[in-house]
């Protein structure tokens, strides 16, 4: 990754990676150089990924890469394909594997160079070639399979954002760009996850398991009759890539519209690996928020928010977990501003709402006066949780060259705090219906200071702007507090909350036991 510079520090997707030191490798570095325990780690992997042992590949994949790499290589990469490709008889796709968590070690300790991410491409396309067009005949880990389409959209992410810094750029780099325009191409990008999709057949296997013809979710994805769930997964986990890639793009419908075959509502492979989960839910339920679906919005970000509360100290331990704990904050973020846009804090569990109030309780209040200081913590709250946007198209070479990395971050802000302060002539007829049952026009329009035609215009809007369609087209409400007028008078009819009392119980008794428990440790002398 690049050195911190403003768009860094915000927001991001899932696997925003630590950041790097400046120096690409350090001076004693020997690509050719290997290892014993690189040697024994690489032979191993080979012979599992050939026995189809998933359970060893896993524990090497997820444990044993992340010991060697802490302990040879956490501040250079690891030895060379070449120099390796001998103890796995030469093996094609072995080293296309390979090569890949080679790429990904590379992005995450140092700091590629342009010629390093260009590789990283065509590693990519030549891998994914291999599963499109080859016979794949192997059983690979979720989490791989996940990481792969992660670290895809990502390496994306992390090109468009370098390339759009042209101000520092040298005069070989430029040349490079110009010679391989294709890299990294959002066309190219797209037609892969898109090409994964349609070969995997996993939109009709989904369709198929509805009606108990399949069974994939059952079995996470994999295959226990001897064959492969490479292509399957990958396809699966795809449909995830394209929603997080629309989003970047701010094509939130389209994303939307991706994820469609893979129901959230339920449990599903996409659960399974807990980057995946997150990064679904982080994704759908920002496009729903820039969608103006503020309840579906905060139903998944409650959910969520819930499920990380309940397991976050399993994942302790895990690669993940500083990036578990970010996004879990940035969503905190954005269920602060749905639910200052749509006060529906009903839909809201007491324990993330406890957690909501302790993080944003003050700021939420600030937020619903619509004055200058409240727009200042929407912009804040925004850029801190929003994706890091991306403008896909390539540079103008022309001098003077110029920065646009910020174009598209700022163009999705303009438009959030557009929708923002629309909200705020809202807010004055929300607080006023919530006191009234019914009241007349005239009165409500004496209490605002405007006129009545001004006053049915306001009416229109709250409307309007408590209104969205939902992905199936039809028209659902937003609204806490609803109305309908019949000659003149507004009937008023607010949402009332069921009262929820096992909550409360259930926090307790678990107080009451860790009170017990705490008692029965102390030693009277």
């Amino acid at each position: 990754m690049a050195t911190i510079d403003y768009e860094d520090a915000r927001g991001g997707s899932y696997d925003d990676r630590r950041q790097a030191p400046p120096q690409q490798q350090d001076l004693g570095y020997d690509p050719n150089f290997v290892p014993d325990s690189v040697k024994s780690f690489v032979v191993h992997l080979y012979r599992h990924i050939r026995e189809k042992n998933v359970y060893e590949i896993h524990q090497m994949y997820e444990t044993s890469f992340h010991t060697l790499s802490d302990r040879l290589f956490k501040d250079s990469p690891w030895p060379s394909v070449d120099a390796v490709a001998h103890y796995v008889d030469n093996d094609h796709v072995f080293c296309l594997l390979y090569r890949e968590m080679w790429f990904r070690h590379l992005y995450a300790r140092l700091t590629p160079t342009l010629r390093q991410r260009i590789d990283s491409w065509d590693n990519y396309c030549s891998l994914f070639q291999v599963v499109l067009h080859g016979v794949v005949n192997m059983q690979l880990p979720n989490q791989w399979l996940w990481d792969m389409v992660d670290e895809f959209v990502y390496q994306f992410q992390s090109f468009c954002q370098y390339r759009a810094k042209m101000k520092n750029k040298t005069e070989q780099e430029i040349a490079l760009l110009r010679q391989f325009d294709q890299a990294w191409n959002v066309y190219g990008v797209l037609n892969f996850l898109q090409a994964l999709v349609e070969k995997s057949m996993i939109i009709q296997i989904l369709e198929q398991e509805k009606e108990g013809l399949e069974q994939f979710t059952a079995t996470d994805g994999y295959d226990y009759n001897g064959g492969s769930n490479v292509l399957k997964v990958l396809g699966y986990f795809s449909m995830v890539g394209l929603l997080r890639v629309h989003c970047l793009l701010g094509d939130y419908h389209t994303g939307l519209k991706c994820l469609q075959p893979i129901d959230i509502s339920q449990q599903g492979v996409y659960t399974s690996v807990i980057g995946s989960h997150i990064t679904t839910i982080y994704h759908y339920g920002f496009a729903n928020l820039m969608l103006r679906r503020y309840v579906e919005a905060i139903r998944e970000f409650n959910k969520i928010l819930l499920y990380i509360f309940k397991t976050k100290q399993y994942h302790q331990k895990s690669p993940q977990y500083e990036q578990i704990l970010k996004k879990n904050e940035q969503m905190y973020a954005l269920l602060a501003i749905c639910l200052s846009l749509c006060p529906q804090n009903r839909l809201v569990d007491e324990t993330v709402n406890s957690q909501l109030r302790e993080k944003y309780g003050e700021k939420m209040i600030r937020m619903q006066r619509y004055d200058d200081e409240a727009f200042a913590i929407y912009d804040e709250l925004f850029s801190y949780a929003c994706p890091k946007f991306i403008t896909p198209s390539a540079p103008s070479f022309e001098e003077p060259l110029v920065n646009y990395n910020q174009d598209a971050y700022r163009l999705q802000l303009k438009l959030f705090l557009y929708e923002a302060k629309q909200q705020q002539l809202l807010s004055g007829v929300r607080t006023f219906l919530k006191v009234y049952s019914t009241i007349s026009l005239a009165k409500l329009a004496s209490y605002m200071e405007v006129d009545e035609p001004t006053l049915r215009t306001i009416l229109m809007t709250y409307k309007h702007k408590t209104h969205a369609v939902d992905s199936d087209g039809k028209v659902t409400s937003n609204a806490d507090v609803d109305f309908y007028i019949d000659d003149d008078l507004i009937h008023v009819m607010e949402s009332k909350p069921a009262k929820r009392y096992g909550d409360y119980f259930l926090r307790q008794i678990a107080k009451l036991e860790g009170v017990i428990n705490e008692m029965d440790s102390v030693k009277l002398e």
